[in-house]
């Protein structure tokens, strides 16, 4: 099989789509070497693409029968097979990336024009990746320079410049190479020692398909020995060779799935039919096999259906084992998927969900999780977002800003954090302190806030632990610019001590488990490397950290199910598995698009001798065919995604418009059948999902016992009381408060605060100094309280131009009130009690006016929509019941006295006086009606109901959640309940 041809042809194999590539190279070769001495077997040196195939070839040799292994090497790691070579080792890859980030940061200092300083290692990451190819390509700086830019545009001068700052890296001569330098340099080195030499044992490189342009050498070197050999996978043997001619042209075919074997054998000088079929295998099913072929022809081509469509036979059973799922949703697309995957654990067969589509992978995990099936994810989880990856990043930005109350409690409550010892105190302090933040609205906690909330807490522990909450958040800032090594050790040091506590000597759990020991191999390396990466600013040094976590993986699953595999394309050449899901079937997600190349386009590219754009959907298009080929294949997609329609993939829609057209041939037919299948699986995940019959939730009415229920309201929570009762219930008796914001929000609720100390600051100079009453002076105390009340200067503006809009009508109405009545006090507080029953009502008046016979006008300020006449009768009962108090003399430092006016000022939108209904509501008859509701509410059989009178039936309360509304409606009738 592998001896010396004479004629000194290129060997070439290659496997149909669908085969199982490492399980046929297996079996080719133990039929090959079954009639020879073991030692045959044992000098054959294998190269095969990935270490995945690597592993799976080694174990089908090892499930016997015993023999001696053939030497297996991967086309990255040709040390083995070179042998001593005098090429010298490759710098490491990141500190290639902290040179060319110190370089770009230079560039960027000199001309900041050129790009953002937040793109720094962005640019520095893809100018990395344009050397690596660049490299490996063979294509030199000076072939970038002569490339033809007829508009001279300033984008490719900019480019130009990022390129002079690395032109010395293609200087061999220089240092040591790059990785991609150093491998196509071995290579060039052993083809020409092969050329003098040729190995005399059999080379076989298996599983690539060429599409880098190194591999492409290696395999052009292996093809010319004389016991050389290549193994394709996928090679599709249904394209007639007119078909092989339309897939030349790399700007027109480069997406194809067979263009890249099309360039191989251009290299080789040879045809399609010089392509030897691999011996002993055939694939599962010759028939889809075409059907896929011609469903794939390059778009130019495709009239070549109307030709070949009417040759194609048995497509109903072609297509039997193809299930189509056309889900509404991405969420229901992984449970369906999930199902099928749970069936298959049932069922005793190996499932393999192949997807590039993360997202998808996550939710089919989390949807797999009811079942408790931990499914074996290929991919991993970036270190990043690993436990230990956010760690780091989040004490990484320590150094570069102000520490915010958000920032703070996110690493206090962080896993790691204290884990040494003592975790369980830890929680407790830091969840004190997290309520003491949010209740004081302390934005950026300092020393002396820690230290006051440690004397609140009059414990001698919590003093100590506060301690150490300031020794290691507080006061962390650095110079501008510090050396890279200065900063590593500054972080690492401040990581551990936070990790372990006050009281642990070592460094918590941080570098423990997998994603532990993945974080710290990430680390030394990059302190292994830290010379090269000079010095950094604290903001520059974060964004470092975050993409190098970022590049790193992490596989940390403790027993994953050994039939259940989650794989990303690239894994479907190494297939294995008796039932393949091919997921995220839409354009966008496979294939993906290529990525924006900031430096060629397209044609540059192509006349500079680098790889096209469309090369990844070449590989994505190969990687489909392989797997859509297997004997069971599931293809899918959601129909919508993020609330927005999605395409599907032009492999899917190809294949279903090619059946579509086909309905003598039973095309059609099976494309129905097809979606049915899927269908049913889509009915059962809609099964599983719907909820079973349950009686409706009661409307809760709850009754506590009169002791318990509540004996001082405010005025403001009158209206509560009448419109939902069950949230005065939650609140004064259950003791339940809405958790304040732990960052203050420019919300509504701050703006009235801000605008009521805005004009009672005012109104108390206007009070002892008359002539202050101008618009100039209103807005000269909005800019103070504004300066120190409102962080955000944004905000500031909006609401200092919104009260420039009401000022002027508030200074004009001011005059008149003035004339009638003059200030006796602002936020006044008071209260009226009903003593028979021990309840008392509060107020506090925002402003009350005394005329000169007496009589009273109390005023409210108001930023949002004053309450109409009859919502103030019926609901909204704050001026009215102030009044009642007002005239019981019930307010401090204010005597008794007829109230002849009550009005709301609107400083909003609505402006102007918005007046009480005295005259329609008079004061005894508001008290007595609100007497007659505070006794109802003292009846052991007055229960407090939810939403009973809701201004609109989307109004929200804080307590809806509690009181399951969502669960009922309104026109469910109470349910009271007597609480113990």
């Amino acid at each position: 099989m592998f001896d010396p041809d004479p004629a000194r042809r290129p060997r070439v194999y290659g496997m149909d789509p669908g085969v199982d590539f490492p399980a046929a190279l297996v079996s080719g070769l133990r039929a090959a070497y079954a009639e020879k001495p073991p030692q045959d077997l044992a000098r054959v040196r294998l190269i095969v693409n990935t270490r995945r195939m690597a592993r799976r070839i080694r174990t089908l040799f090892d499930e016997g029968p015993p023999l001696l292994l053939p030497r297996i090497g991967l086309v990255t790691d040709l040390t083995n097979l070179a042998g001593p070579t005098d090429v010298p080792a490759a710098v490491p890859p990141l500190r290639r990336r902290l040179e060319i980030s110190q370089l770009v940061a230079s560039l960027l200092e000199r001309e900041p024009g050129l790009a953002p300083r937040a793109a720094l290692f962005d640019l520095a990451d893809s100018l990395a990746a344009l050397m690596d190819e660049m490299h490996g390509e063979g294509v030199s700086p000076d072939a970038i320079r002569a490339l033809d830019v007829s508009d001279q545009s300033g984008h490719w001068t900019r480019a130009l410049r990022f390129l002079d700052i690395v032109q010395h890296y293609f200087d061999l001569a220089g240092g040591p190479p790059d990785t991609e330098t150093r491998q196509r340099l071995i290579v060039e080195d052993l083809t020409a020692r092969w050329q003098d030499a040729p190995p005399q044992e059999p080379v076989i490189l298996a599983g690539s398909t060429g599409s880098r342009g190194t591999t492409m050498r290696l395999m052009q070197a292996v093809a010319a020995l004389p016991r050389g050999a290549i193994v394709l996978p996928g090679f599709d043997f249904d394209m007639p060779p007119p078909a092989w001619d339309d897939v030349s042209d790399p700007l027109t075919a480069e997406d194809h799935p067979q263009y890249r074997f099309r360039v191989l054998m251009n290299r080789l000088g040879i045809e399609p039919s010089d392509i030897r079929r691999w011996p002993r295998v055939a694939p599962p099913h010759p028939a889809r096999n075409a059907v896929v072929s011609l469903a794939l022809r390059p778009a130019p081509v495709t009239d070549q259906w109307l030709t070949e469509g009417p040759a194609l036979r048995d497509i109903g059973d072609a297509m039997a084992g193809v299930t189509l799922i056309e889900a509404p949703s991405m969420r229901d697309e992984a449970l369906t998927i999930a199902m099928r995957l749970r069936q298959a654990v049932e069922d005793g067969h190996t499932a393999a969900l192949i997807t590039p589509d993360r997202m998808l992978s996550r939710q089919v995990t989390a949807a797999l999780d009811r079942w408790k099936i931990l499914p074996d994810d290929s991919a991993g989880m970036p270190l990043h977002l690993s436990p230990p990856g956010r760690f780091l990043r989040h004490v990484a930005a320590l150094f570069q800003a102000d520490l915010t109350a958000e920032a703070l409690l996110t690493l206090l409550l962080h896993p790691l954090t204290h884990s040494e010892s003592g975790r369980g105190p830890h929680l407790m302090h830091a969840r004190a302190l997290e309520l003491y933040i949010r209740r004081h609205g302390v934005p950026f906690p300092d020393a002396d806030a820690l230290r006051t909330w440690a004397e609140i807490q009059n414990d001698p522990a919590a003093a100590h632990w506060a301690e150490w909450v300031i020794a290691c958040f507080m006061d962390q800032a650095t110079p501008k610019n510090a050396p890279l090594a200065d900063r590593l050790t500054a972080h690492i040091a401040l990581a551990e001590r936070i990790a372990r506590g006050p009281a642990g000597t070592a460094s918590g759990t941080l570098w423990a488990n997998k994603a532990g020991e993945a974080a710290r191999t990430a680390i030394d390396a990059l302190i292994a490397e830290a010379d090269a990466g000079g010095a950094m600013s604290a903001t520059d040094y974060t964004d470092m950290i975050g993409a190098i976590l970022a590049r790193q993986e992490v596989r940390d699953r403790d027993a994953p199910h050994p039939r259940i595999l989650i794989w990303g394309t690239l894994e479907a050449r190494v297939q294995g598995a008796d039932i393949l899901i091919l997921g995220g079937l839409n354009e966008g997600s496979w294939p993906e698009m290529p990525p924006a190349d900031p430096w060629l386009n397209r044609k540059m590219r192509h006349d500079a001798g680098l790889l096209v754009p469309e090369r990844r959907i070449g590989l994505s298009a190969h990687d489909f065919q392989q797997a859509v080929a297997a004997p069971e294949v599931w293809l899918t997609r959601s129909v919508r995604s993020d609330d927005a329609e999605t395409v599907a993939s032009r492999w899917l829609n190809r294949l279903g418009n090619l059946l579509h057209g086909l309905p003598d041939q039973g095309g059609q037919q099976a494309l129905a059948d097809m979606r049915a299948r899927g269908n049913v699986w889509l009915a059962r995940a809609r099964q599983m999902e719907t909820p079973g019959e349950t009686p409706a939730a009661p409307r809760p009415s709850p009754r506590p016992p009169v002791a318990a229920r509540p004996r001082q309201l405010s005025v403001t929570a009158i209206k509560r009381l009448i419109r939902d009762p069950y949230a005065i219930y939650a609140r004064h008796t259950l003791r339940l408060k809405p958790l304040d914001p732990l960052m203050r929000a420019p919300d509504a609720l701050l703006r009235g605060i801000i605008t009521h100390s805005v004009f009672e600051a005012f109104m108390r100079e206007v009070r002892e100094t008359p002539h202050a009453l101008t618009v100039a002076r209103l807005m000269e105390i909005s800019d103070t309280v504004l300066a120190q009340n409102v962080p955000w200067p944004d905000i500031r503006t909006l609401w200092k131009a919104r009260l420039a809009r009401a000022s002027e009508r508030f200074i004009t109405d001011e005059f008149r009130r003035q004339t009638q009545a003059q200030p006796a006090d602002f936020e006044v507080g008071g209260a009226a009690a009903i003593r028979d029953i021990g309840f008392t009502l509060t107020a506090q008046a925002d402003r009350i006016d005394r005329t000169a016979d007496g009589a009273l006008h109390i005023y409210d300020y108001k930023t949002g929509k004053p309450p109409s006449k009859p919502q103030q009768q019926h609901f909204d009962k704050q001026l009215l019941l102030e009044a009642a108090i007002a005239e019981f003399g019930g307010f401090h430092g204010i005597d008794p006295g007829p109230v002849t006016h009550a009005a709301y000022i609107g400083l909003g939108s609505d402006q102007g006086e918005y007046p009480a209904p005295l005259e329609e509501e008079p004061v005894s008859v508001v008290w007595e009606n609100f007497d007659k509701l505070i006794r109802a509410y003292f009846s052991p059989k007055q229960g407090y109901t939810a939403r009973r009178a809701m201004f609109r039936d989307t109004d929200h309360s804080d307590y809806d959640q509690l009181a399951r509304f969502g669960e009922w409606d309104v026109t469910t009738p109470p349910a009271a309940e007597d609480l113990p």
